[in-house]
């Protein structure tokens, strides 16, 4: 788990960070350069309100990505908790562990 605490400013660049996708493959910020990205945090998968976010950002995904925009939730939860909530939800967005 990450241990430093940024304050996050609007306009402002978001912190760099690495952290591990449902495939423990490491994900950057770096690697959406010249797209929108919608960075949420939430606590715990297969939680109600987590899931109703997760499904409504699912939801809309298809008219976000017409803006050239990616969703990407990040929680403590492990990677392998992020498949199985992807998988019983039938998530599209993207979940790393942090």
């Amino acid at each position: 788990m990450t241990q430093q605490i940024f304050e996050l400013k609007v306009g402002k660049d978001a912190p760099k960070f690495n952290l591990p996708d449902k495939d423990n493959k490491e994900v950057s910020l770096n690697d959406f350069k010249g797209k929108y990205v919608i960075l949420y945090f939430y606590p715990k998968d297969n939680t109600p309100a987590c899931t109703t976010e997760a499904i409504g950002f699912t939801g809309i995904l298809p008219a976000l990505q017409k803006l050239e925009a990616v969703v990407i939730g990040i929680s403590p939860d492990s990677p392998e908790s992020h498949t199985k909530f992807i998988e019983k939800k039938n998530l599209k967005i993207i979940l790393l562990s942090d």
